[in-house]
Parts: C-alpha cells; structure tokens; sequence
C-alpha cells in the first residue's frame, strides 16, 4: 500500500475508519452524535496513516477531515461554492496528487541569491523547472538582460498568470510553457533551477546527469539530493531560512 500515491492511500484509510466504526456502532447497538462519529472516525484514520508511515502532516488531516465535513454540511453553505472552491483547487494544483510536488514561491532573497550564480559577461539558457507564477524568470531576467529565461508548468492558473505576466509586462527574454518538466531535455540549458519537494529530487538528479552539459549548473531550492553533496550551499535570511543547493557538472 505504500506505493500508492498518499492521496490515494489517505482516502482508503478514511474509509477503513468510517466502515469500521459503522460496524462497530451497529455491531453494540451505540447512540454517538454525529460530530462524536466523526472525531472517531478522525481519531481511527490518524492512527492507521501513523500505522502505515505516511508524512507526519498528513495526521492532522486526517483527524480533522470527517469533523471538517459534518461541520460544512451543517452550515448550508450553497453547493455551488464547494463546486467553484474545487475548481480554483484544481487550476491551482492540478496534478499535485500524482507529482506531490505543491505549488511554491520562492522569496524575493532567493532570487537576489540566484543572481550571483548566473553568468555576467556572456549569453546563457535558464530554466525554470516548475515556474509557478514566473517570479523567479522576471527577476532574472531584469538582472540579467543577456540571458534567455524559460519556464515550464503544469497547473493552468500559475501557467496563465505567469504567461500574462511576462507578456504584458515587455520580458522578451522570457518564455513559459505549459509543460511538464519531465518532457523538457535540459541538453540545452546552462542553469537549471528547480523549486519541488523531497518526492522526486532522485529521478530529477538523474535526469540533470544524463541531459545537462558539462559546467552547467543545477541549483535546488530547499530540497537537496540524498547522497549527492552539493559544491555550495547558499543561506538566505528570508521567512523560511531557505538555502539554496548547487552543483556544477
């Protein structure tokens, strides 16, 4: 079960506590509130994700989410607004729940920390590996007007509004893409720049070995790559102490 997505193993934990405790009012005849039912439910589904090793943030989900549902039902909110508020989730993160890989946005400090790792006195190619909203490839490509800035996204709002940015705004050395980073070749780039998570850092650093070209750069934001000891390390003092990961092929 473990190598389901935890999305998925989530739910079938859920519905393992709600048939259990279902079973067991009616198996001894118990009178329970529906909000009573519910942090039971809650209750028994955190304790099978701690059982079966799921990340430590998933628990409070999942105490809370039966609770959460039996509230909302009960507040006849329109089911309209629960249709639009799943639809802006979904253009929002689109395909979180395969990728596990959220949306970030990285501070203004790590942009300034980036710009000391570009070249300044030559062209250079710059990828964005999950570009977000395009902050990062509008910053850089203010500092750096010789490089030539792409950007690639999956979830549709962060895509658009990041293409509406960059044109609108005049960055004609900027390019966003609706793409997922596993279809770029990275053969081209001389700066890869990747904003992700834990999950898919392993299958990302073996494709910067087998794409990038020698001397090129691959700079990681917060999360590093098990057994690969970066060249440098970059702090920064924003909110989240960031640190940015560098290697040099």
């Amino acid at each position: 079960m473990r190598k389901l997505p935890p999305v998925i193993l989530a739910l079938l934990l859920q519905l393992a506590a709600f048939l259990l405790v279902t079973f067991s009012v009616r198996l001894f005849a118990l009178v329970l509130s529906p909000f009573i039912f519910a942090m039971t439910c809650g209750v028994l589904a955190t304790a099978f994700s701690h059982l079966a090793k799921q990340a430590r943030w998933w628990l409070p989900i999942q105490l809370l989410f039966v609770p959460a549902l039996v509230i909302t039902l009960n507040t006849n909110i329109p089911p309209v607004v629960f249709l639009l508020a799943f639809l802006l989730m979904l253009l929002l993160y689109w395909s979180t729940f395969r990728t596990q890989v959220p949306l970030y946005l990285s501070s203004n400090k790590v942009w300034q920390a980036l710009e000391t790792q570009l070249p300044v006195d030559q062209p250079f190619d710059f990828i964005d590996l999950g570009s977000g909203i395009g902050g990062v490839l509008t910053h850089l490509s203010r500092t750096h007007p010789q490089g030539t800035f792409h950007g690639v996204e999956t979830a549709p709002l962060p895509f658009a509004w990041s293409w509406l940015r960059i044109k609108l705004g005049g960055y004609r050395n900027c390019h966003v893409y609706w793409r997922s980073l596993w279809d770029c070749d990275l053969a081209r780039y001389d700066v890869a720049f990747a904003y992700l998570s834990p999950v898919p850092m392993a299958a990302l650093w073996e494709k910067v070995q087998n794409e990038m070209k020698p001397d090129s750069l691959f700079i990681s934001n917060t999360f590093s790559v098990a057994d690969h000891q970066p060249h440098r390390i970059l702090k920064t003092d924003d909110l989240h102490h960031s640190e940015l990961y560098v290697w040099r092929k």
